[in-house]
């Protein structure tokens, strides 16, 4: 029996291969979930091709045409600077996704790492790490953010450290939970009896059947980022001037939102959008993860 043992890890491995590309065909079928999709699609090739889509310098300052209506020279109107809204919109998508980016290749491995140990490990691992989690959870996100961007100092890196601490505890709950679940599974139990490492069956088996569940998990987060770096940005605690950023711009638009309207619509529409996205994708996610859905 011993000797079929790695071969029955192996075809556990490819059957969860297959597994996922079949939940990949019926994202495909969710109009919805393509929907936001395609948003985030055309956010990210926004951010890269920035200097070509933008049709204007959007830091070149021009007081004779400030807050000028949106027309055909300026399609979204200019600022109290005379700079141009739609240059400051499309360049402020790098930032946005610079953040998105970040954040989730920062909190998305150290929830995995912690939530993944944790539930394989158990006993005082398990305690001790599942205390520090709920320090964390303890605060709200946002204000906990604002906390630690206080503390550190305004800055975009900094914005991006204060994010990232406030999205990893939920996905260490969720990695543990599903750890949890499959820890005494045949083919982890395989791995054991081969002399397998705990760190090796950590990295090499557990971590990929978490990786569907915070997928889902960090998408709908993606949300929630975006609106914790515009807050942060609104409150001149994330990207300083004159950097184009969503909630930075909103921040300066306050100002005027009586009389011109576009300085404040523009940037709130490209958050409100870009959030609806996120959601609508991992909503879509979700229902494809969900075993109870299919």
């Amino acid at each position: 029996m011993s000797p079929m043992l790695p071969s029955q890890a192996n075809t556990a491995w490819q059957a969860h291969r297959r597994e996922l590309a079949r939940k990949w065909r019926l994202l495909i079928e969710q109009p919805i979930g393509m929907l936001g999709l395609a948003i985030i699609a055309i956010l990210a090739l926004t951010a890269i091709f920035a200097p070509l889509l933008a049709p204007h310098d959007p830091y070149l300052q021009s007081l004779d045409g400030r807050l000028m209506a949106p027309s055909l020279t300026h399609l979204l109107g200019t600022d109290e600077l005379g700079r141009d809204m739609l240059s400051r919109l499309i360049y402020g998508t790098r930032i946005t996704v610079y953040i998105v980016v970040l954040v989730a290749v920062i909190a998305t491995p150290i929830g995995l790492a912690v939530g993944t140990t944790a539930g394989y490990l158990g006993g005082w691992v398990d305690t001790v790490l599942m205390r520090v989690t709920d320090v964390f959870l303890a605060l709200p996100g946002l204000i906990l953010a604002l906390g630690i961007v206080a503390a550190l100092g305004p800055g975009i890196g900094n914005a991006v450290i204060a994010i990232a601490l406030t999205v990893w505890p939920p996905i260490a709950r969720l990695a543990r939970a599903e750890t949890l679940t499959i820890r005494h599974a045949d083919y982890i139990n395989a791995m054991r009896v081969q002399g397998a490492s705990s760190f090796r069956i950590i990295l090499r088996h557990v971590v990929p059947n978490c990786i569907p569940s915070v997928i889902v998990r960090i998408t709908l987060n993606m949300a929630g980022i975006v609106l914790a770096a515009a807050a942060l940005g609104f409150l001149g605690l994330g990207a300083q001037p004159p950097v184009a950023e969503w909630g930075a711009m909103l921040a300066v638009g306050r100002q005027y939102m009586s009389g011109y309207w576009w300085i404040t619509l523009v940037p709130g529409l490209a958050i409100l959008i870009v959030s609806l996205a996120f959601n609508l994708l991992g909503d879509a996610l979700r229902d494809v993860f969900d075993p109870r859905q299919n």
